[in-house]
């Protein structure tokens, strides 16, 4: 290993160990814990996103963002459909404030995505509890560290070379196989039941997180930049460690409430 992605690894693996039990225990403690967690990872997100589409107007850009997912992140699921309206109304604000912008669509697409990724874990903990919000959190890592290892161990194939060339065909069946090993684990450890179903519902929703990668990867390569910031060591930014999280949290949460309907 080179002695940069060596000091590169080291630095990833440290912040890791600091930040994950932090995660962890304010999703274990729950209300307002999560909603808490939610609103700082949001309000990071507004501000990651502002200055990473190129504008003229970024303070405001950020407030918008920030705005609709802190509101979000604080209101209840049953406030839901209130809550995406008052999203579209800030979408609508800032499609009309971003004409001229070279990124327009971008600049808008920032309110929908952070505010429905965000939002949808604590809707997900609402829906739920802390034990699957945490199961969820879980099987995302699993997909980042599966990938990794199976990806720089084995390589192979190039999974979209021209969005990111690193990822290869065998770092995404190994992220579905550490996410069904750990979500299995995580339900064994429990005594929960239904652990073979959510082991395979962990398969898909590797697929899905590592979708919202991709897009992520797609959008920084459009704008011409490697991380969406510098805020944490060794990682990049707040976008590139949740983008596979907030990508699939939607999915799940929309899961939940058709089960829900179903069995109702």
């Amino acid at each position: 290993m080179e002695k940069s992605k060596a000091n590169s690894f080291v630095k990833r693996m440290i912040t890791a160990v600091i930040m994950a039990p932090v995660v962890l225990l304010l999703l274990f403690f729950g209300a307002p814990f999560v909603n808490l967690f939610c609103m700082i990872c949001g309000a990071l997100l507004a501000w990651e996103w502002a200055t990473l589409v190129p504008n003229k107007k970024n303070a405001l850009y950020a407030c918008a963002y920030a705005s609709s997912v802190v509101m979000a992140s604080y209101l209840p699921v049953a406030f839901l459909f209130f809550t995406l309206a008052v999203m579209l109304a800030i979408t609508g604000i800032v499609w009309y404030k971003a004409r001229g912008e070279k990124y327009r669509k971008l600049l808008v697409l920032g309110v929908p995505y952070i505010t429905l990724g965000v939002a949808s874990l604590n809707w997900l903990y609402e829906l739920t509890n802390n034990v699957v919000l945490i199961w969820f959190v879980l099987v995302v890592w699993g997909v980042d560290v599966g990938g990794y290892v199976f990806g720089t161990t084995i390589k192979g194939p190039k999974l979209a070379p021209k969005i990111s060339p690193n990822k290869t065909w065998a770092g995404l069946f190994g992220g579905m196989i550490v996410s069904a090993a750990v979500s299995y684990l995580y339900f064994y450890y429990w005594g929960l039941n239904h652990a073979g179903w959510y082991a395979l519902s962990a398969m898909v929703i590797a697929v899905v997180a590592q979708c919202g990668d991709l897009v992520e990867s797609k959008i920084k390569r459009y704008l011409g930049v490697k991380d969406s910031s510098n805020l944490i060591p060794g990682h990049g930014g707040i976008f590139d460690r949740v983008d596979g999280l907030i990508f699939a949290a939607p999915f799940v949460v929309l899961s939940f409430i058709l089960m829900f309907v179903l069995i109702l």
